[in-house]
């Protein structure tokens, strides 16, 4: 099933290698993975994780040289502070999460938890975020293998489409009439290109470093929480219809019309089942980041755990303001928590102060010229950036 209950679409692309791991997707692995023997190594994992992947990485840090830990917490279900999807880094767990310089982590509350960001911020700890690599077996794709300085020059490409001084205006529309507006300020603009996803960077190398692996999940179009002074970014208005959302099963057969004034869910117009069901989930919720996907050999319709990956897929990561019993009863192993939901939209258009930087789901910058000259080093760069869009 799609949507959030099976990696189908990854595991079948690995089926295609017949077992054999690319040697370029070992190479990837090794680079972004850039353990030194003086690291003390920290795998923050739970428990719905392929135990081949626990084994592959804490081998592979102590052929390294490296110390290794592993703390293993619990998935899914009402997230606790001991649980992999809370929101919280629970007391007990900081002292060893101290004890590091490299985590890998499959918790949620990695990304934005202020003891986490600190420790990377002010002890420059490295992190790696697991999300998708949850199966040993995504080492025999073509997204683990894809050529990583390709995907920083379509990193860095688009970032250019910013503004290098002034504010962003970012609008997104799609064929059902989606016609949502975010402000960026000057101040907030800087703040989301300093990140090191923005900056091309996809290897856990630079003290302070969050990246992802499989690369690349974001960087995002807007994170909200590039505020100034603490604030959030709350110049979001309009309507988002979107055409799916991870916790469905398939696209929206009647999507429905959700309605935002700054940054906050007024209203969920719509008939039928799913709209109901996001009418009770989603009013006084607030759009925690607009993201979109940068490997091209990552499959479109891949939406689980945490909205596509594919370039030009947007998720719109939604945080309600109380957990969800529609998300608790669908996915009660889900890796994020059930105060968080991804809609999804693969066809949208998004230009930034009036540039088309995704056409109809398409990401422009794949046609950059600089892109695919460097695509060509690694074969027939229309296959490489393009062959799996539709």
């Amino acid at each position: 099933m799609l949507g959030g209950l099976s990696d189908a679409l990854l595991l079948e692309d690995a089926k295609r290698f017949e077992g054999v791991y690319p040697i370029a997707a070992i190479d990837n692995f090794v680079r972004i993975f850039a353990i030194h023997p003086e690291d003390r190594v920290l795998l923050l994992v739970d428990r719905g994780l392929d135990r081949r992947v626990i084994d592959f990485v804490a081998q592979y840090a102590r052929g390294r040289g490296a110390a290794v830990q592993v703390v293993m917490g619990e998935r899914g279900g009402n997230p606790s502070g001991g649980n992999s999807a809370s929101t919280e880094v629970p007391d007990e767990l900081k002292p060893v999460l101290e004890w590091a310089s490299f985590v890998v982590s499959t918790w949620f509350a990695s990304v934005s938890h202020p003891f986490c960001k600190a420790l990377r911020r002010e002890r420059g700890q490295r992190w790696i975020k697991i999300t998708f690599f949850r199966s040993l077996d995504y080492l025999k794709t073509e997204a683990a293998a894809f050529p990583l300085d390709v995907i920083t020059l379509l990193l860095q490409r688009t970032a250019a489409r910013y503004p290098e001084e002034g504010p962003a205006d970012i609008r997104i529309t799609d064929p059902r009439g989606t016609d949502l507006r975010i402000h960026l300020t000057q101040a907030e603009v800087s703040r989301l290109l300093s990140q090191s996803r923005w900056k091309g960077e996809l290897t856990a190398e630079r003290p302070g470093c969050y990246v992802h692996y499989l690369p690349t999940h974001g960087p995002n179009f807007v994170d909200t929480d590039t505020g100034v002074g603490g604030e959030r970014v709350r110049q979001i208005e309009g309507v988002l219809i979107p055409q799916w959302s991870v916790g469905f099963a398939e696209p929206f057969a009647q999507p429905p019309v959700i309605e935002m004034a700054e940054n906050q869910v007024t209203a969920v117009r719509g008939e039928g089942e799913v709209a109901e069901i996001l009418r009770q989930t989603l009013i006084g919720a607030t759009l925690d980041e607009l993201g979109c996907g940068f490997n091209p050999k990552f499959p479109r319709h891949q939406i689980y755990p945490a909205g596509p990956n594919a370039p030009g897929g947007l998720h719109f990561g939604m945080n309600m303001v109380a957990p969800s019993p529609f998300v608790l009863r669908r996915m009660p192993q889900w890796v994020e928590p059930p105060v968080h939901m991804d809609l999804v939209d693969l066809d949208a258009t998004v230009t930034i102060n009036g540039k088309v930087v995704v056409d109809h789901g398409f990401l422009t910058t794949l046609r950059d010229p600089v892109v695919q000259a460097a695509a060509s080093r690694y074969g027939d760069p229309h296959y490489l950036l393009e062959g799996d869009w539709v």
